[in-house]
């Protein structure tokens, strides 16, 4: 009898996600794995049918990561990181300013007005203005809601926050380290227009969440990634659309950040369920 598929899960934010999974299905069915993928126009649908066992895997951002944890174990059940991209480990959320602005130090914020992402990203909102409320700063917040639903992939919200500043609406602007140096590749921000004034501890980013315990096919599929070469021409198109060298094994211990800021904010209750009130994917 054939093996059962291994079904993941994606959220298709671009339409590179379907370039991406079609190649890793091919490159997975042909080293012995039956695997497909489904596409979800948001993560609360995708972490929903993972503990509900509609999916055996879900490619998810931190975010859904911690509400399948809270949902998981609401249910009696258990889920964790099998594996995370090289680049989803360590990273940095900044704040940033023009570099003629008048502000000095993240104190000098202090009733002034701050640009951040969507209302559900990680990385341009919900951690930077955590680190910012920790440091005593109060601040008015105008928030870019863009690709609600998607947990900041997409970044136009964070695009649009760089955009605000540049043009002297805001006085600061939130955004991952890595896109503050792509927003200047690309001209969004000029070279050397703008300095960061905080910066927050590091923190992890996207993981491949499966539920507990494990079936063959769904550690065949934690090993066949972890396997993947970056030298393999078949796959490294796809790896660097998908933004890594390598897969490492997951870890769940880079999420705290994250998690204090969904529980000061309510944006999950502690059983996993939406709660934020301006909230719909």
């Amino acid at each position: 009898m054939a093996a059962p598929t291994v079904l993941m899960g994606a959220v298709a934010y671009d339409p590179k996600v379907v370039t991406i999974w079609e190649g890793f299905r091919a490159w997975l069915r042909g080293r012995g794995l039956a695997f497909d993928f489904v596409l979800y126009s948001h993560y609360e649908r995708q972490v929903e049918d993972l503990v509900a066992g509609r999916i055996d895997a879900a490619w998810n951002s931190p975010l859904a990561w911690l509400r399948a944890e809270r949902l998981a174990a609401a249910n009696g059940t258990a889920v964790h990181a099998l594996t995370m991209r090289d680049t989803d480990q360590d990273l940095t959320s900044i704040v940033v300013v023009r570099a003629d602005s008048p502000v000095r130090q993240v104190a000098d914020l202090a009733g002034g007005v701050v640009a951040v992402g969507a209302v559900d990203s990680p990385q341009a909102t919900l951690i930077p203005l955590a680190h910012l409320a920790s440091a005593g700063v109060e601040v008015d917040v105008r928030r870019f809601d863009i690709g609600v639903g998607l947990h900041g992939d997409h970044i136009g919200g964070e695009r649009d926050a760089a955009r605000a500043l540049v043009a002297g609406a805001v006085d600061a602007a939130c955004m991952i380290d890595g896109n503050h140096l792509a927003f200047v590749r690309e001209g969004t921000l000029p070279p050397e227009g703008t300095r960061i004034v905080a910066q927050t501890a590091r923190y992890d980013h996207c993981n491949m969440t499966v539920r507990e315990p494990e079936s063959a096919g769904v550690r065949l599929f934690g090993t066949l990634l972890l396997g993947m070469s970056y030298a393999d021409p078949q796959v490294r198109p796809l790896l660097d659309l998908e933004g890594l060298t390598a897969w490492r094994d997951g870890r769940s211990t880079g999420y705290d950040a994250l998690a204090g800021a969904v529980d000061a904010t309510g944006f999950y209750s502690p059983d996993g369920r939406v709660t934020a009130t301006d909230y719909r994917p």
